[in-house]
């Protein structure tokens, strides 16, 4: 059977008129705009294989012998013609694609709304946060739909990028403020997550601390790579609908102006929010209030009213005596006055009280408040020792490279003691050593250590003290010693906790291998707060009980003892509005060195009464170094002393 088709040309005036209904590349509009939407992120569904009720009365004109006979040569390929493309997943699934575009705009949506919307207080994370209108998304939707289509993506993925790293800050300050009491610092708090990831390692292991990093990293690029994909998708979606974008911009943004102007409010959170705006810029305000504070402070760790001081003039008042200043990790007023963790170290400390007076010792006790808080424990060495305020590292590496006198180097520069420091959490090289004034450092490695970590603490308490004991203060020396002792079993997870043995069975530290194997698991602990709590307080009873017994034993008519904390546990413990004070306390054999300090007004035992004085941690060294320099009274010249 032949088949014959029309093939008359049209005339060259319909042809001009076919000619120009076509957009320039050719294509009709119609397949211009499926073309763009598939490449502006996809959003193009198979809504094109349904036809609509205009196609479908053109298709059923389209009848008769030529229509026929056009329709029956379609059926013959040609030998040359390409194969038509298979079907794709969209056209075959048509309401599945459809329901995964609006699933994954939705998810895109609220993505971006909670990077612009997120807290950076934990106090702060409700659901209320989550469900106000943010001018930065509005200001960013309005920017987006004016700027042209390659513009528009490129601000798109730096926009995205942006908001995923404003929210890695933010979450960088809800651990830090849970943790130490303050937000992250962008200008020098980075070397801290190097800690932090020590500290992970010595709680969980080290295969743990590797998946936790590992994980961190990834979330961290999931979130940088997503939150640009959600604002590109966005940002697509509104360039296609450019009318109703448009118009959703401007009522959001009369919305904000009126829940801005009327004060309203969602569970006490303003519908208005711009806190991503005030986050940057108080981050901002950060970093030049950080570069002016460094300037200020390097000019006040120069200017010391003792720096020139000699040695001769020097604590006159404690020639002779044994002096050990000695820090408990993470001991804290609400040791001693949480209705949880208070009885029993109240009762340690009103024991101790007890058994000291009977050894002859009396005690002296106050508050001070710590330049840190959770940790960061060195802060609060330095700020008790240099009388100056330290509370950020670069404080710190300013004040430790200059020569500020600290109370330590006070005693080292009369050349009347020899200074010695144990530094049980020192496990590699520390030359703030020389800075300190200390003689000799005994850390970790030199400490003769052979049992197991508890922890974080490479050694319990009592051992450091053993070692302090059979290294230096037991020995026969022809000067008197002057020593910084670190005490470290209180330190964070309070998980497992060693045991107070008798002293003449602690040795080499080998027999605590049992004692830590039958502790408690960390993780198993600080599933519950009470748990953690409890926990820490016994952590603080056993340093207590460690350092009572030591001066109970090895103490004499020379001993001099100042011991406290270096700053409040972890928000977990004390509270989320807990005071940064501390307790400290003096301990003496020689009624004379208590005599010397009795106008301070602290109360005459270990543990420091409710209306005991407070004083800045910064304020001690010049009090202390007053009170036993040259005795107003005496009529002695400095030189005979």
């Amino acid at each position: 059977m032949s088949h014959t088709t029309s093939s008359r040309p049209l005339p060259q005036e319909e042809r001009n008129t076919a000619t120009e209904d076509l957009p320039p590349d050719g294509l009709p509009e119609s397949a211009m705009d499926a073309a763009e939407a598939t490449s502006d992120g996809g959003e193009a569904t198979a809504d094109a294989g349904e036809a609509t009720p205009e196609q479908d009365s053109v298709a059923s004109e389209a009848t008769g012998p030529e229509a026929a006979t056009e329709s029956e040569a379609a059926t013959d390929p040609e030998p040359d013609s390409a194969a038509r493309p298979a079907p794709g997943w969209r056209d075959r699934h048509p309401a599945a694609a459809r329901t995964l575009a609006w699933t994954t705009t939705a998810l895109a949506a609220a993505l971006v709304l909670v990077t612009l919307l997120l807290p950076n207080d934990p106090a702060r994370l409700t659901p209320a946060e989550f469900v106000r209108i943010p001018v930065e998304g509005i200001v960013g939707a309005a920017l987006l739909l004016v700027l042209p289509q390659t513009v528009r993506r490129v601000a798109a993925v730096l926009a995205g990028v942006v908001l995923a790293l404003l929210a890695v800050l933010d979450v960088l300050d809800i651990g830090f403020i849970g943790a130490l009491g303050r937000g992250f610092n962008v200008v020098f708090d980075w070397p801290l997550l190097g800690d932090g990831a020590s500290f992970l390692q010595d709680s969980i292991g080290r295969a743990g601390a590797l998946g936790v990093e590992i994980a961190a990293v990834v979330l961290v690029l999931a979130l940088l790579v997503l939150t640009a994909l959600a604002v590109v998708r966005l940002s697509n979606l509104m360039a296609r609908h450019r009318a109703t974008a448009a118009g959703t911009t401007l009522v959001l943004g009369t919305a904000w102006v009126l829940s801005a102007t009327l004060g309203l409010q969602i569970a006490g959170a303003p519908v208005a929010s711009r806190s991503t705006s005030d986050l940057v810029q108080a981050r901002m305000d950060g970093v030049s209030a950080t570069l002016k504070d460094e300037r200020a402070f390097a000019k006040e760790a120069a200017t010391d009213p003792y720096h020139s001081t000699p040695g001769s003039q020097l604590l006159t008042g404690l020639r002779g005596k044994d002096v050990i200043f000695t820090f408990i990790e993470s001991y804290g007023r609400s040791a001693v006055q949480d209705p949880l963790m208070a009885p029993g170290v109240d009762a340690v400390l009103a024991k101790g009280t007890k058994r000291l007076r009977a050894a002859g010792y009396s005690a002296r006790s106050g508050w001070l408040t710590s330049a840190t808080y959770g940790g960061s424990s060195w802060l609060g060495h330095s700020t008790f020792l240099s009388g100056l305020w330290i509370d950020n590292q670069q404080r710190y590496r300013t004040v430790t490279a200059g020569d500020h006198l600290t109370l330590t180097k006070a005693f080292q520069r009369t050349g009347a003691w020899r200074t010695v420091g144990i530094m049980p959490g020192v496990t590699k090289g520390w030359p703030e050593a020389s800075w300190y004034g200390l003689d000799h450092v005994y850390d970790s490695r030199e400490l003769g250590y052979k049992g197991p970590k508890f922890s974080w603490s490479t050694m319990p308490d009592q051992y450091s003290l053993s070692a302090f004991q059979r290294l230096e203060h037991g020995r026969p020396h022809d000067k008197p010693l002057m020593s910084e002792i670190i005490l470290t079993s209180s330190h964070n997870p309070w998980a497992p906790l060693p045991k107070t043995l008798p002293w003449n069975k602690v040795g080499d530290g080998s027999v605590y291998h049992s004692i830590e194997q039958a502790g408690k698991n960390p993780v198993d602990v600080w599933q519950q707060t009470d748990r953690v709590r409890t926990e820490y307080g016994k952590s603080i009873q056993y340093s207590l009980n460690s350092l009572i017994s030591y001066v109970e034993k090895y103490g004499n008519k020379n001993t001099v003892l100042v011991f406290l904390g270096d700053h409040q546990p972890v928000a977990k413990v004390s509270g989320d509005h807990a005071s940064r004070d501390v307790p400290v306390a003096l301990v003496a054999h020689d009624p004379d060195v208590l005599k010397r300090i009795s106008n301070w007004h602290w109360t005459p035992s270990l543990n420091p009464g409710h209306q005991a004085p407070v004083w800045r941690m910064d304020t001690f060294r010049d009090r202390f170094l007053k009170a036993y320099g040259p005795h107003p009274d005496s009529t002695v010249s400095p030189a005979a002393r």
